[in-house]
């Protein structure tokens, strides 16, 4: 484990009231893979994968089920290995053709998705149970220090069961904090959580880690959770990395329409390059990097799609109209296309009972991208 550090121990509030100590701090490290490749069953589950987590940088995993997030993250715990490519702390090869240490002598947290919390253990047994190397006196304090930074030294003595889930989530991540690991990998930690319960879970779990200062991987299929937590994502697709960043240059510039969609619903419409430009049911959009006669995809957010009473350029009718809240998303029927249009607008933006209103696309809000990538 790397040499520890800590800061004055302030306190903070938790979501439920209790205050809570401030996290010790840890020297963060760089976290490096390098050609990553893994097969399970004779079937290639990463394919190649290069990507560095730097020193305190919360960087997330993003990609649909079966993408390789959470066997990345197992590679890099040391409890999955992979067929080729290097795993490197602080430049220094952790697994690797040369060499494979134990998840033990890494000097690396992993925080699973179901918690897995020892159901025969009280909270403070569990958060001690990767404290092997102190005294028991000292693991005993370690263990209430890293319960206070989230709040719960007061249920030390409870059972898991008679915690609720995000109590539990809580004592999952005061157990691999414990240890001050250099890193920090955390697999979904949040799915199976309720949505009120996950936002006030996840703003003090963020805070925790950047008190912590530790490098976290977090991995997630949720877009909108990893533009909240992440200073860069890692999009994935079929075990290989397809763009990475800060959320905004992957909402803003994505590579493909794979990435585009993933981040937001999309209207997709088949089209061909023609003197330099596209033109599409919603517009017509000029483009670059693509040569006379190449077919391709054009997509436009639903956000982007700007419906008024009166005086946009391409007419439409409302098919349907369904209210979420703050927003509405609508159908629309728009002359030429057989699929209606979809939008998403402000709640109450457009009077109840219109049907014909017309719709306005801004040309910078076309995307193209080729038909086959």
């Amino acid at each position: 484990m790397l040499p520890l550090s800590k800061l004055p121990e302030n306190s903070r509030t938790a979501s439920d009231g209790r205050s809570r100590r401030t996290a010790g701090v840890t020297f963060a490290a760089r976290l490096a893979f390098y050609d990553i490749h893994h097969s399970y069953h004779n079937k290639e589950t990463i394919r190649g994968i290069s990507l560095t987590a730097e020193p305190s940088e919360v960087l997330c995993l993003l990609g649909p089920s079966g993408s390789g997030k959470t066997t990345l993250l197992r590679i890099a715990a040391g409890i999955e290995l992979q067929s080729a490519g290097r795993v490197l702390l602080n430049d220094r090869e952790i697994a690797g053709p040369s060499t494979i240490l134990p998840p033990e002598q890494r000097g690396i947290g992993l925080m699973f998705q179901d918690f897995a919390l020892f159901p025969h253990l009280t909270i403070l047994e569990n958060v001690r149970f990767g404290l092997t190397a102190l005294p028991k006196k000292a693991a005993v304090e370690e263990a209430m220090a890293a319960l206070a930074r989230v709040g719960l030294d007061h249920a030390a003595e409870k059972y898991p069961h008679a915690l609720s889930g995000g109590e539990q989530q809580r004592v999952a991540l005061a157990r691999a904090l414990a240890p001050r690991p250099a890193v920090f990998l955390m697999d979904e930690p949040f799915s199976g959580l309720d949505s009120r319960l996950k936002d006030s879970v996840r703003s003090e779990t963020l805070a925790i880690l950047r008190e912590t200062r530790a490098t976290a991987v977090v991995v997630t299929h949720d877009a909108e959770e990893a533009m909240l937590m992440a200073d860069r994502i890692a999009l994935l697709r079929d075990g290989r990395l397809v763009q990475s960043g800060p959320s905004e240059e992957l909402y803003r510039r994505p590579v493909s329409l794979f990435a585009a969609g993933f981040f937001s619903d999309m209207n997709i419409f088949d089209s061909v390059v023609l003197s330099g430009a596209v033109e599409t049911p919603l517009g017509r959009t000029p483009v670059t990097g693509f040569s006379d006669g190449t077919r391709v995809k054009a997509a436009v957010r639903l956000s982007d799609v700007k419906p008024s009473g009166e005086g946009g350029r391409i007419p439409a009718r409302i098919l349907s109209r369904r209210f979420l809240g703050v927003v509405e998303v609508l159908r629309l029927a728009v002359p030429g296309l057989e699929e209606p249009v979809r939008a998403r607008i402000r709640a109450d933006q457009l009077p109840q009972g219109l049907r014909d209103i017309s719709l306005d696309v801004n040309e910078r809000d076309i995307m193209v991208f080729e038909k086959d990538a």
